[in-house]
């Protein structure tokens, strides 16, 4: 092993749905050889780096309202009645998750 080109050995594990992608894609290209293979898309691949921050805003607006609107059904089936306060409160949730939805577009593209 020493008078190797490549001596730095590394080892992944794969699941037998993954190992059956990989030789796919390794037909796909007309490759038998894994080293060969793994080696130019560890180098050449693509790295995609998502970030979520802004989903995770959006998440958060959207489960604030359904909370409040929860709060608002309990309090609606103990009393029978209806507030306008009530109503008012999901309006204003809606505004705030059409803005957030609005933000989250505008800095997608």
């Amino acid at each position: 092993m020493a008078n190797r080109v490549r001596p730095i050995r590394k080892e992944i594990c794969l699941t037998e749905q993954e190992a059956q992608i990989i030789k796919i894609k390794m037909a796909e290209i007309g490759t038998c050889n894994f080293g060969a293979y793994a080696r130019k898309m560890l180098i050449d691949g693509y790295i995609i780096n998502v970030d979520y921050t802004e989903a995770k805003k959006l998440t958060g607006v959207v489960n604030r309202l359904s909370a409040a609107i929860n709060s608002i059904c309990r309090r609606i089936e103990r009393s029978g009645n209806v507030f306008a306060e009530d109503i008012a409160e999901i309006r204003e949730g809606q505004k705030q998750i059409w803005a957030a939805i609005k933000e989250y577009c505008r800095k997608q593209l």
